[in-house]
């Protein structure tokens, strides 16, 4: 295998953010988490308490998602959900820019608001990841400038997406790419080596996971963990026994991933 178990499952965010979701869910996701030894889980901030005592002198850390799904909370409400999320246990903070004020050239107020978030989290012992949502951002320019703003604010991460950004189409249906080839290269091209990148949305089997670390991301955001890693684990045994499955092919291509 191209990269050993432990470097596949520890770029894996498992998340466990769909709104639907119940405790008794939650706490078995962490658990799988815990199982897989994924990087982290990414929860709802109300159950990062619960999460960190699940996952408590594990390897697998606890994040929180802040102004999430569309980053529209005032700037201190983001600082003191951060606040919250970290006094609970979280150690990783993904945080959704205000997309309104980015589409509307105010990048003085985009800046601040990173900054309160990384701030806060950093005071508390924190990463911060920034989602873009980029579906929702025409053209490179504007994703460029993001990249520069997180950097200067003290982001750790650029994220692409939150796996909740649909845009309704001219036929009234609603689509959804998350992170793409195309962003991914564009946003580790555009940040120095000390900021990592993350990718979200639409990564859903083994073949892309690997595809998006080859770009240079260094997370995913991903819920279907264990069809990924189950997969490796077959691939894994099948090499060691000399055999040769070959690639099943990915859902990946120059779009979403």
């Amino acid at each position: 295998m191209k990269y050993t178990y432990e470097q596949i499952a520890g770029m894996i965010d498992h998340s466990l953010l769909h709104p639907t979701m119940t405790d008794k869910e939650l706490e078995e996701g962490c658990r799988l988490a815990l199982k897989f030894k994924t990087a982290s889980v990414c929860i709802k901030p109300y159950f990062v308490k619960r999460a960190a005592e699940i996952l408590k002198g594990s390897t697998v850390k606890v994040g929180a998602v802040i102004g999430f799904p569309h980053g529209n909370s005032a700037t201190e409400v983001k600082a003191f959900e951060t606040k919250i999320a970290c006094r609970d246990g979280a150690t990783e903070i993904d945080m959704v820019i205000n997309i309104g004020k980015a589409l509307s050239g105010d990048w003085t107020y985009v800046e601040q608001d990173v900054k309160a978030v990384c701030d806060e989290a950093h005071q508390n012992g924190a990463i911060v990841k920034v989602i873009f949502e980029n579906d929702f951002l025409s053209g490179d320019e504007i994703k460029i400038k993001l990249c520069q703003i997180c950097e200067r604010a003290g982001a750790d991460f650029v994220k692409t997406s939150s796996g909740y950004g649909f845009v309704k189409g001219s036929d009234g249906k609603y689509s959804y790419q998350g992170a793409t080839e195309h962003d991914l290269k564009l946003m580790r091209a555009n940040v120095s080596p000390k900021v990592q990148v993350k990718a979200a949305g639409g990564v859903r089997d083994l073949d892309a996971l690997i595809h998006v670390r080859d770009l240079g991301t260094t997370r995913c955001g991903a819920s279907a963990t264990v069809q990924m890693l189950d997969e490796y684990r077959k691939r894994e045994a099948a090499e060691k026994a000399g055999k040769s499955e070959g690639s099943k092919g990915s859902t990946l291509g120059t779009g979403g991933y």
